[in-house]
């Protein structure tokens, strides 16, 4: 985002910058006067005002001295020596205290663009309120002549300073509300006058005149932004601007790839110190990017982080004094450079294969291995156990466990309501019970429905589960198994656990690339409906009797579906 600010900055005509100076206002010097000038004009104004100031100065000494040298002949040929030494010391007092000093007449240069090539470029991410709209400074000593003119207090702020350019705020949201209302006075008028920021402050009394400030704002943050953003504000950016929503991910494409070798080519060169890449390399990085698109024929648009990884992989090259960064460095670098949640996964999976409580062989009733993913590249092995017992109230319930979150919560409802359209058994005189297993940090999404409606289908029918196999997938109230997210990441946390088939949904098969050394380890099966996923993970002692009932309760779900009245649309 900021990058795309300064290619903002860098488009805009530098011809139109301008310098601003404040200058003494002889009438009121707590309202500074505000001039603009071309660009670089600024300085020469002001140097001419310091030359002048100092000819003025240099007569004043001279005259004092000159004066000082008569009073003190006069003195000696008199030989009044007392009254020579007072009006010696009446003629200093006067000169020096009672006329103006010519140094507060100077302007002070506020903004300078003498030496810009391009549009001012500014980051006010994180500025107070002092910094982002302008200060002026606290003055201690206010009068007896010590005091310093209120014009060379005034301290411009991000918005004046990128007055022609760009100002690129990250997280508008962090702004207090006061400061985001200030700045979109700024946005609409194009000018905002500097007063002293700290009511304490003996700044507080001065206000400029308006200060121009006419820039355009890229302001960004996440969705939650939206909500801490003033609604004014966000008015003047809907009725003068444009919202604009980042993808996550772009098209593979060749345009696109060559894009991605630029970029690679701009962090080598931004480092300064790593080897430049080659194609293997290159081809590397183009591959992981789309792993981490989490969708097919993407690439990721998570530049940050791709950073990282290029960064990583020069340092291990620069490391082994390799002249060029290769495929195998970039491989080490995946390994290396990985995130907290992955490296919390693959903790928490050693823990509870020590414990034995990943199981990946043989059968169990009422137990799956579900699959789930942490953070945005971390995946992990998610053991379900489910149990049904007799119900302790006037109807039975769905009860679940494992710190389940909002949307969690509603996929266990879905499958509920799955379940008793597929069992055929009133489920009013059951309890249903579901564990998720070592969930410590909670469980958000509905990746885990199939493995739900899994483990309770075994806990009621008492049929057992194959734990050599794992699966994810979200499930409709139709039993229709539908797409997740991060089912690369997924796969190979199954792998590393041991797994050898994993059950995914049919229409996520194009997005999964998984690691080379992780492909002969896993047989991969997609699934459409609940009765494929029942088929394959479902282990009866009556093969053909367990086929033949599921048959039925297919058939029952279709007649109840096809028994439905149609709902006609009405107009009121």
């Amino acid at each position: 985002k900021s990058m795309l600010a300064k290619a903002m900055a860098e488009l805009l005509p530098k011809e139109e910058l301008q310098d601003i100076l404040i200058y003494p206002n002889s009438d009121d010097s707590n309202n500074p006067v505000v001039r603009t000038v071309a660009a670089g004009r600024g300085k020469q104004i002001v140097g001419a005002h310091k030359a002048e100031a100092k000819k003025k100065a240099q007569f004043r000494h001279t005259l004092m001295m000159l004066l000082l040298l008569g009073i003190a002949g006069y003195a000696i040929i008199t030989m009044q020596l007392l009254m020579g030494l007072i009006a010696g010391a009446f003629v200093f007092m006067a000169l020096r205290y009672t006329t103006p000093r010519e140094e507060a007449m100077v302007p002070k240069l506020l903004v300078s663009n003498d030496t810009k090539n391009i549009a001012p470029f500014i980051d006010g991410t994180g500025s107070h309120a002092g910094a982002l709209l302008g200060d002026v400074r606290h003055d201690p000593f206010q009068s007896g002549g010590l005091e310093t003119p209120a014009h060379d207090r005034v301290e411009g702020g991000a918005i004046h300073r990128s007055n022609g350019g760009v100002l690129f705020i990250d997280e508008i949201n962090t702004l207090d509300p006061h400061s985001q209302q200030n700045l979109l006075t700024a946005l609409q008028e194009g000018e905002f006058p500097i007063t002293g920021q700290s009511e304490r402050s003996s700044g507080a009394m001065v206000r400029t005149e308006p200060v121009p400030c006419k820039f355009v704002m890229v302001a960004a943050g996440n969705l939650d932004a939206i909500q801490g953003m003033h609604p004014a504000l966000r008015s003047r950016i809907r009725g003068y601007g444009y919202e604009v929503y980042m993808a996550e991910s772009m098209d593979d494409t060749p345009e696109n790839r060559q894009k991605y070798v630029r970029f690679i080519a701009q962090e080598v060169k931004n480092d300064g110190k790593i080897p430049h890449f080659d194609q293997s390399a290159i081809d590397e990085i183009i591959r992981e990017a789309r792993r981490r698109s989490n969708r097919k024929d993407h690439l990721t648009l998570k530049l940050r982080d791709m950073g990282g990884l290029i960064r990583v992989a020069g340092d291990i090259a620069r490391q082994e004094n390799a002249p060029i960064t290769t495929a195998s460095h970039v491989i080490t670098a995946k390994k290396t450079a990985r995130s907290i949640e992955d490296q919390v996964s693959d903790d928490i999976t050693r823990h509870l294969r020590e414990y034995e409580m990943t199981v990946v062989e043989g059968t169990r009733v009422g137990r799956v291995n579900g699959l789930a993913v942490t953070g945005s590249d971390a995946g992990s092995v998610l053991p379900i156990m489910a149990e049904v017992t007799p119900a302790q109230g006037a109807s039975g319930t769905v009860i679940a466990t494992g710190m389940l979150k909002e949307i969690a919560q509603e996929s266990i409802k879905n499958v509920s309501a799955l379940l008793k359209k597929f069992t055929g058994k009133d489920v009013r005189n059951i309890d249903i019970h579901i564990q998720f297993i070592g969930t410590y940090m909670g469980v958000e999404g509905d990746s885990a429905s199939v493995s739900v409606a899994t483990a309770v289908v075994s806990a009621i029918e008492g049929i057992p589960v194959r734990q050599d196999l794992a699966m994810t997938g979200s499930l409709s109230v139709r039993g229709d198994v539908l797409p997740v997210g991060g089912v690369t990441y997924k796969i190979e946390a199954a792998a590393k656990a041991g797994i050898k088939t994993i059950l995914i949904p049919r229409m996520n098969m194009g997005d999964v690339l998984i690691e080379e050394r992780f492909k002969p380890m896993v047989t991969i099966v997609p699934v459409d409906n609940i009765e494929d996923v029942l088929k394959l993970a479902l282990v009866p002692e009556n093969t053909d009797g367990f086929l033949t009932k599921l048959k039925k309760m297919a058939m029952r779900s279709t007649e109840m579906l096809a028994d439905t009245p149609a709902i006609n649309q009405t107009t009121a």
